[in-house]
């Protein structure tokens, strides 16, 4: 039993949620192989091959996969399925856009947001929100998979690095072009990945309220999130929505301000470490996973907890 973790990057560097989708593969016993796919990522290899427990790296490198299209990397993904019982991709937009395609492909039934191996043919992840728990059993010959990142500890680096094995690049399938990028750059962490994330919900009242948090952000070194209901107010930008339909986090200290704790959003970050709510609504759901909370005034809890820390 083999199993192939298909690495996240941006070409220069390896993602994290590569380390937590690998963590689970070793979950399955086995030997753990790791797909390199990109242009110009021989960096991104290096740092692959020195994961704990992996034990070969396959890089295929070519122009037509330097931007992860999901086309051309399920076509790459294909051309070496047939020598793994287990293809896991980490459970981001890329794996989720690429992962169906290999799936319906192989004529295999996608496991999405695995969060626990109980066997090699046997998974849990969540349904209805997070509110309940699937159990579920694969007969497929070869089990393709989405993990949840936030479900497994990251794999730390080994003492010997695997061997890096250059393989061929499949060709262009024609099928989508990369137009452009349009990416915000901010000096806070990327959400998905910060030990700390201050969120706001619609209890702010206004997209310049919202900017009461950037104090307390800064002085904790946090990304900043928001509730859907935040964003579609306007409040924030789609790239900041915690929940199901949004990011899901699991950091060290997660701090709700204004969030009544919709089954939506509490999907995307029930999982953290710790949990601060402050809402002026002492039955706001919240308070139900909060480790601690404060019943009051935002507008004066917030600056005067910024002022103290």
């Amino acid at each position: 039993m083999t199993t192939l973790v298909i690495a996240e990057h941006d070409n220069r560097q390896m993602k994290p949620a590569t380390r937590h989708a690998v963590a689970a593969a070793l979950e399955l016993g086995g030997d753990v192989h790791v797909l390199v796919a990109g242009h110009d990522a021989a960096a991104v290899a290096e740092s692959a091959s020195r994961l704990t427990g992996v034990g070969k790296v396959l890089l295929a490198d070519a122009p037509s996969l330097a931007e992860a299209l999901p086309e051309n990397l399920a076509a790459q993904v294909l051309a070496l399925a047939s020598a793994y019982s287990h293809i896991l991709f980490a459970a981001t937009a890329n794996g989720k856009t690429t992962a169906p395609r290999v799936a319906a492909l192989l004529d295999a039934s996608q496991i999405s947001d695995l969060i626990e191996v109980v066997a090699a043919d046997t998974f849990k992840r969540p349904i209805y929100a997070g509110n309940a728990i699937a159990t579920v059993q694969s007969t497929d010959a070869v089990v393709v998979a989405t993990v949840r990142t936030t479900a497994f500890e990251a794999t730390a680096d080994g003492a010997a690095a695997a061997p890096v094995e250059r393989i061929e690049a499949v060709a262009d399938t024609g099928l989508s072009t990369f137009v452009r990028r349009e990416q915000v750059v901010s000096e806070r962490p990327e959400l998905t990945s910060a030990r700390v994330v201050v969120s706001g919900g619609r209890g702010l009242g206004s997209a310049e309220n919202f900017a009461l948090l950037d104090p307390l952000a800064n002085t904790l070194g946090a990304a900043v999130g928001a509730s859907r209901a935040a964003v579609d107010a306007g409040f924030a930008p789609n790239d900041c929505q915690v929940g199901q339909t949004g990011k899901i986090v699991a950091p060290d200290l997660y701090v709700a301000v204004g969030i009544s704790g919709a089954i939506q959003h509490l999907a995307g970050m029930k999982d953290s470490k710790i949990i601060v709510a402050v809402n002026k609504d002492a039955e706001a759901p919240i308070f139900g996973i909060a480790d601690y909370g404060v019943v009051g005034d935002l507008f004066e809890v917030v600056p005067a907890l910024a002022a103290s820390l």
